[in-house]
């Protein structure tokens, strides 16, 4: 068979997906594009953005601890009354009045208001640690879908040059000069390619629809990593400057640091128990009562309103409460250390963490490096290959493998790549720097 029939066979499935990249490159959606529109879909989010605003609406209300309340009331009332001696009375009576309130002196006042503020914070950290999230999770789809797409465009070409292999195992052998052996060798390379070539193609499917639920949308096509491709380098190569930040920025630090202090606090509103509280109360009201006597007792009717307005102080002081702010003393003392404890896991965590990620990345640049050195040798040696060929001391099969092999390696170098992104973003995010503007700076690598 002639090399360049060899080369146009296994170059058609490549060609073809290369055709339809470019007829919806139109269509391809920016990293960007997605992220946006996930921040208004992903219900794990958007639960978590609910949560924070909850927060705040209960932050403001703590705030109504330092100030007066003032209240309203009205009733109407209508009785009748009917003595022994004969005749009866119909009383009707109105009033109304305001009752103010305000608490001039109550200890726990002032904690249980900064604990409603750390809650506000603590439930902020959390936004912020599910946008990291968000960001991390759509990417890892994103690039997913572009690895699985390559390996489904290598299992293509491979099919394509083992098919070409086996019809010329066949002919050679309806002329004599193959043995059956080479040609049932063939068909199982070649049914063995089938099998990559289906199981490619479902899991490009399953990344196609992992992609898809982040923006309920459905035939998400994402955009392809612009050539060439200038990977860009960390901002610091020194990974302790990474745990430092990390200790710093965190949202699970900041969280769990958040922890400590509403626990605290809560010891500080559990002591408060113990001491008294003053309130300052006031009323003003008016009444309005009208009798209408009939019979024995219709020598005398009356129709009066009256007013009424007080100012007060209450004083209350706890004697005796069973043991209960004693052993609640004691509760937050002991939650307290764990607070501590769990502050200690958080920094430990998010250290080592950061640690894994700035290594993971470290080794995956180191990577491609090495697959773009394997890319240069590969082309190289499919170039020995086809000489060979020409000159007839190399077979066909030699060359199909060669040019396998070239697929095979820019496929995995093309992995080595998104993976890189993908992780770059990951070890931001076990830092703790993880922000927005990183899914734009992302955004400039692919395609235009």
């Amino acid at each position: 068979m002639p090399l360049v029939k060899a080369q146009r066979l296994i170059l058609q499935p490549l060609a073809l997906a290369a055709s339809l990249l470019l007829a919806g490159a139109a269509q391809a959606q920016s990293l960007q594009e997605l992220y946006d529109a996930a921040r208004g879909y992903d219900a794990t989010y958007l639960s978590t953005r609910a949560n924070a605003e909850a927060a705040a609406a209960r932050a403001a209300q703590a705030e109504a601890l330092t100030r007066p309340s003032l209240g309203l009331s009205a009733s109407a009332t209508q009785a009748r009354s009917e003595p022994p001696n004969g005749g009866g009375v119909n009383n009707r009576t109105l009033a109304a009045g305001l009752q103010g309130r305000y608490s001039v002196y109550n200890a726990a006042n002032l904690p249980t208001i900064d604990k409603a503020r750390r809650g506000l914070a603590a439930a902020q950290a959390d936004l912020e640690s599910a946008e990291q999230d968000l960001i991390v999770r759509l990417a890892t789809a994103y690039f997913d879908v572009l690895a699985a797409k390559d390996a489904l465009t290598t299992s293509q070409a491979n099919k394509a040059g083992i098919a070409e292999q086996l019809a010329s195992a066949k002919r050679n052998f309806e002329v004599g000069t193959a043995t059956i052996t080479d040609t049932r060798e063939a068909q199982a390379r070649y049914d063995l390619a089938v099998a990559q070539e289906l199981a490619a193609d479902n899991d490009l499917r399953v990344k196609r629809v992992t992609l898809d639920q982040f923006v309920g949308r459905v035939g998400v096509e994402p955009k392809g990593l612009a050539q060439p491709v200038a990977l860009p380098a960390l901002p610091s190569t020194n990974v302790d400057t990474w745990v430092a930040t990390a200790d710093e920025q965190h949202p699970v630090v900041r969280k769990a640091r958040l922890g400590l202090e509403v626990a605290q606090l809560d010891t500080q509103i559990a002591r408060a128990g113990q001491r008294p509280t003053l309130d300052a109360n006031a009323t003003l009201g008016g009444q309005n009562l009208h009798n209408n006597l009939t019979g024995i007792a219709a020598q005398s009717s009356g129709v009066g309103t009256s007013k009424t307005a007080s100012i007060g102080l209450t004083l209350s002081y706890p004697l005796y409460t069973g043991g209960l702010t004693q052993n609640r003393i004691k509760e937050t003392l002991v939650l307290e250390d764990k607070a501590r404890n769990d502050l200690d896991f958080a920094r430990r965590a998010v250290s080592e963490a950061t640690r894994r990620a700035f290594f993971g990345v470290q080794s995956l640049k180191a990577q491609v490096a090495a697959y773009e050195a394997a890319e240069s040798s590969t082309k190289l040696a499919l170039e020995a290959t086809q000489l060979g060929y020409k000159v007839g001391v190399r077979v066909n099969l030699d060359v199909l493998n060669a040019q396998t092999q070239l697929y095979s390696t820019q496929r995995d170098l093309a992995k080595a790549r998104y993976d890189v992104v993908v992780n770059s973003l990951k070890l931001r995010q076990a830092s703790g720097q993880l922000r927005a503007e990183d899914v734009n700076a992302v955004n400039t690598l692919l395609v235009k």
